[in-house]
């Protein structure tokens, strides 16, 4: 009976918790795409500055992870392929990994790591000192001046980086095609375009969406929810990490099987 209730309470935690995130991420769309006709400007040059560090300072980091995640699944790919002979479909599976899963999974995670924990510690530091009472104290609405810069920032900036990470994957996969595979660098790269349909691009485009709005939210919510002191920052900071992987995966899992059961029809 006891676990029974366990489970219940947590079943309802968590819902309230995407209550929540879903209330916040609704707000932050209203004031980007609703407000602005009711005579209420967006905060363009502070998104600009969000997406600047959201997305350029992530550049060199996700470079590397990604062409070596690339060069990985080449590696891993040939190990198999070369059992049957198949070494030339090492382009194909390395451009197809990364355009529809790794390439938007690896770059929503090095973005938690950097800008998701950054949002949180960011907002709950403003949160500990008063400066959100303050916010509120001057008629101004937190979500409008806090939360909706990186909303844009996010939206926008990590489908961008999604691009660059499957080229990068893919020149890491074409790293091994042109040493071991018998590959030249034209003749990889055109594999694996002649291996990718647009819906495969289309789809890692609209997880990374997905993705961006789920790390903006989570990042904003945990800030605006710490309670006092700098221990409590650092908790929520910790917490907004390790619930927007969770919550990336689980969306992650979520559109996989739509776009699966909608490719069947």
């Amino acid at each position: 009976m006891e676990l029974t209730t366990q489970i219940g309470g947590s079943v309802t935690d968590g819902l309230a918790y995407l209550g929540a995130l879903t209330k916040l991420g609704g707000r932050a769309a209203y004031f980007t795409f609703v407000a602005p006709f009711q005579g209420k400007p967006l905060r363009l040059q502070r998104a600009v500055s969000q997406a600047m560090q959201t997305g350029v300072g992530a550049l060199p980091i996700l470079s590397l992870i990604t062409f070596f995640i690339g060069l990985i699944l080449a590696l891993q790919s040939a190990y198999e392929l070369r059992k049957f002979g198949a070494l030339n479909f090492v382009a194909s599976a390395v451009a197809i990994s990364m355009t529809r899963e790794l390439g938007p999974l690896i770059t929503a995670i090095v973005v938690i790591g950097r800008s998701g924990s950054a949002f949180a510690a960011e907002i709950g530091t403003m949160k500990v000192t008063e400066e959100i009472d303050a916010l509120e104290t001057m008629a101004i609405d937190p979500i409008h001046f806090l939360v909706t810069p990186k909303f844009i920032a996010m939206i926008v900036m990590l489908p961008c980086l999604t691009i660059w990470a499957n080229s990068m994957g893919i020149l890491g996969g074409a790293l091994f095609g042109v040493a071991q595979a018998d590959f030249t660098w034209v003749r990889y790269i055109q594999s694996s375009l002649d291996a990718l349909f647009l819906r495969d691009i289309t789809t890692g485009l609209i997880k990374s969406v997905m993705f961006g709005v789920t790390i903006t939210a989570v990042g904003c919510h945990e800030g605006l929810s710490t309670g006092a002191g700098a221990e409590q920052v650092g908790r929520s900071t910790t917490r907004a990490v390790v619930v927007s992987i969770f919550l990336v995966i689980l969306v992650d899992l979520v559109f996989t099987a739509l776009f699966f059961f909608l490719s069947e029809r």
